[in-house]
């Protein structure tokens, strides 16, 4: 429903009151007025339907129907007579004026249909909207309300709220609190999972110098850091403006639709009168001029043309459920189809998201083999809390390894773990911790492909671990199938390093890559593809994506380690991170598509005929209704083709379809 909802949403300016930690209040569905409306027509209409069919009395059913018109109809009413006002016609009222033409000239189950079928676009219209304004409530939450500023000489602290620090204000931040502000450090050593900004899978090592940035949640060390920008322009602030930004972008096609919404409102309006007045000026009788007139209004009502277009989506969208991709509306089905080019983020996307040990490699003369290091490792690690801790420890799991209880636990920020294991001291941690390393021969044997910790025993080194984020199996033939349907192989727009980005797109086949960018980069590279005239599908899975997945002309996310941002942001969400249902879903796309226009012809032709039946001769109304109605229900049962499994099938590429 063009213009029944604005698009646009604007989080309050007030900062935020609730924790980082508090839940997120979601809009419920029958909490919008809009809902409401729409399910009072439509259970009054199923309530009627089946008594006016079985021949019931007209004063049972009857009331139930103008509870449909009343309920379904007085918005958009308003809305039309609000745009009237503003010398403005648009679609929703003249379906108000043709249902209740319908409904003057004994057609009442014509006109409730079409209050019903507007009533309910127009609810789900409100629902998209609340829930991405929830979203981006919700990410403001994810920066903290206070901080703990420091005097000038750096010993007093005073808490304060973060909209007042001020660029060159230093703040305390102590183990595990969240980041006030966008900075640098300037003492202090630590790690930050900045998973939220950049997209980097692991907690990143923080030493002075370094940058911050608001919200990202602060390690096992004390930073102190000087504010670098002011809290309304830190990173995550920017992410809720570019995604308020896109939202308020109308597509070209939205901007197609209104013109041609006003146009044929108009149209219609006037020849409709011109049917009625023409021939009552020329000596008609009243009688016969009017019903002319209201079957001209029913033969050219859009009914067939609503359903042209709405049965092939909303199948597509159904089928696509079936195999795990929530499509969300209509129109997203339809621009999923209008893509020429994909671009991929990395972490938790094309890799699954999480590190994982992928090599054991002892030295010889330590007396271990694979099992006995890994063993050694995760004994360790296995008090610590730290995400590489956490997967060696799970691959000792998953070998069956037995684990020995560590005493005198140590972690230091950045560096690594110390523990005693069964009398012996042992350190987990960088290169260069522990002596013998590079004499080992580890530290330079050759390019190890991820993050690489190395173990020593009583000071000695005994071996290295490797650890990377391991790619999705699914993920070289989803690259290519994307590169088949959309004719252009795929870009990967990551904000990790240039190293881990090279490696995951020589191993899916992707050759334009764009390394170390920050969500504001992501949207640049979105449109500086779209700016070329490319129709840009983004798929992502954080809240670092949010603003590429509204900026794209379509956006997918990843449905299982998705953030809320991220899944309310995007136009489609693949529930079981199956990348190969993202180019299926494309095709399926496609040729809900060309049911459309298929549909449309059929309607365009029948409204035409009927019109011009009814212009140039005389059309009776039962057969003006009847093909009305006939080509509605064609056009109806075309579309639901899309709801066969071999229609799946067919999009998946499976042989036999």
């Amino acid at each position: 429903m063009v213009g029944r909802v604005s698009a646009t949403f604007a989080p309050s300016p007030v900062r935020r009151t609730s924790t980082p930690t508090a839940p997120r209040r979601r809009t419920r569905v029958l909490a919008l007025p809009e809902a409401r409306w729409a399910l009072a027509s439509t259970v009054a209409f199923l309530l009627a339907f089946p008594l006016d069919l079985a021949g019931a009395s007209a004063w049972l059913y009857g009331p139930l129907y103008v509870i449909a018109y009343a309920a379904g109809g007085w918005e958009p009413a308003l809305e039309g007579l609000r745009a009237l006002r503003g010398k403005s016609l648009d679609v929703d009222l003249l379906m108000i004026v043709a249902a209740l033409g319908a409904a003057a000239i004994g057609q009442v189950l014509d006109g409730a249909l079409l209050i019903v079928i507007f009533a309910t676009s127009g609810a789900l219209e409100a629902l998209a909207t609340a829930r991405t304004a929830d979203s981006v409530r919700g990410l403001l939450d994810l920066a903290p309300t206070t901080a703990t500023r420091l005097s000038a000489d750096g010993f007093a602290e005073e808490t304060v709220p973060t909209d007042q620090l001020a660029v060159g204000d230093v703040v305390l931040v102590r183990p595990g609190e969240r980041i006030g502000a966008d900075g640098q450090v300037l003492e202090g050593e630590s790690e930050a999972d900045q998973a939220t900004i950049t997209g980097e899978p692991l907690p990143v090592p923080k030493a002075p110098g370094d940058e911050v940035f608001a919200g990202t949640l602060n390690g096992t060390g004390a930073l102190r850091v000087r504010v670098e920008r002011d809290p309304a322009d830190s990173v995550i602030a920017r992410i809720v403006s570019l995604v308020e930004e896109a939202s308020r972008t109308k597509a070209p096609t939205q901007l197609f639709i209104e013109k041609v919404e006003q146009r044929y409102a108009v149209g219609v309006v006037v020849a409709t009168l011109a049917v009625f007045g023409i021939p009552l000026a020329f000596g008609e009788d009243l009688t016969a001029a009017l019903l002319r007139a209201m079957t001209f209004m029913i033969v050219a009502s859009p009914c067939a043309v609503v359903l042209a277009t709405m049965p092939p989506l909303l199948s597509a969208i159904a089928n696509a459920g079936r195999h795990g991709v929530l499509v969300k509306s209509a129109v997203a089905m339809e621009r999923l189809g209008e893509i020429d080019v994909a671009a991929l983020d990395k972490t938790g996307t094309l890799t699954e998201g999480t590190p994982e040990v992928t090599a054991v490699r002892p030295l010889p003369g330590s007396g271990l083999d694979e099992d006995g290091l890994l063993a050694l490792a995760a004994a360790a690690e296995h008090p610590s809390e730290h995400p590489l801790a956490r997967a060696v420890v799970a691959a000792a799991g998953v070998r069956g390894l037995r684990v020995a209880a560590a005493e005198d636990f140590v972690a230091t920020p950045g560096r690594g773990v110390r523990a005693t294991v069964e009398g012996r001291v042992v350190t987990v941690g960088r290169p260069g911790e522990s002596r013998g390393v590079a004499d080992g021969g580890i530290a330079g044997s050759g390019d190890f492909e991820g993050t690489t910790v190395f173990v020593s025993r009583d000071g000695v080194a005994v071996g290295a671990l490797t650890l990377a984020d391991r790619l999705r199996q699914d993920a070289p033939a989803a690259v290519a199938a994307l590169s088949a349907v959309t004719g252009a192989s795929p870009v990967l727009l990551t904000g990790d390093n240039a190293r881990a980005a090279a490696q995951v797109a020589a191993d899916t086949g992707i050759a334009d890559v764009r390394a170390g960018l920050l969500p504001e980069g992501k949207v640049e590279a979105v449109r500086e593809l779209q700016d070329g005239g490319r129709k840009v599908l983004f798929v992502g899975d954080g809240v670092n994506d949010a603003p590429a997945l509204a900026a794209a002309h379509a956006g997918v996310a990843m449905g299982r380690a998705g953030s809320d941002l991220a899944l309310e942001t995007a136009d489609a969400v693949v529930v079981r991170d199956e990348l190969g249902a993202i180019p299926s879903v494309v095709r399926l796309s496609r040729a809900a598509r060309r049911l459309v226009v298929q549909n449309l012809v059929i309607a365009g032709v029948c409204i035409a005929v009927l019109v011009v039946w009814d212009l140039v001769g005389h059309l009776p109304l039962p057969l003006g209704v009847a093909g009305h109605e006939g080509s509605t229900v064609v056009v109806g049962l075309n579309g639901l083709r899309l709801l066969r499994e071999s229609a799946w099938r067919k999009a998946a590429g499976v042989r036999g379809a």
